[in-house]
């Protein structure tokens, strides 16, 4: 199969494929006489991997070692076990930043609850004197 139909089948576009065969992520097509790459049903299975690993927000790195575990696939798979658990502290640790962001927001929200000129508003205030240094509520220690 052409690259755009790979691309089509996988949900992607067709300079994702390109990136992911630069990356080395994706095995890079036989050309066909005609110089176009060819694509087989080998090539979709990897890039949907790849794609679902992404979805995961998986970084490149990982994905490339997964990929390596399934080429090996005789290889003891504790190392998939630590990839997947540092995964999960990097969530947990992502989870922990949106929720004190999400308190800093409701704190600079509470700035401001009636709608007035935007010169009286405690929200752009705030944000004005956090620029110019100076201590803001969703700063303050």
């Amino acid at each position: 199969m052409r690259i755009g139909i790979l691309a089509k089948l996988a949900a992607c576009d067709v300079e994702t494929v390109r990136y992911y065969e630069r990356e080395g992520l994706l095995e890079k097509p036989e050309r066909a006489a005609s110089g176009y790459r060819h694509y087989a049903p080998r090539h979709l299975e990897a890039l949907q991997f790849i794609r679902h690993c992404r979805s995961l927000d998986m970084k490149l790195a990982e994905i490339r070692q997964l990929l390596d575990f399934r080429r090996l696939p005789e290889r003891d798979c504790s190392g998939i076990n630590a990839l997947l658990d540092a995964q999960i502290a990097r969530v947990l640790q992502q989870i922990q930043m949106l929720e004190s962001l999400k308190e800093q927001l409701y704190l600079l929200r509470a700035e401001c609850e009636q709608r007035q000129s935007a010169q009286g508003c405690g929200i752009l205030r705030s944000l004005n004197d956090a620029a110019m240094g100076r201590p803001c509520p969703c700063h303050e220690p």
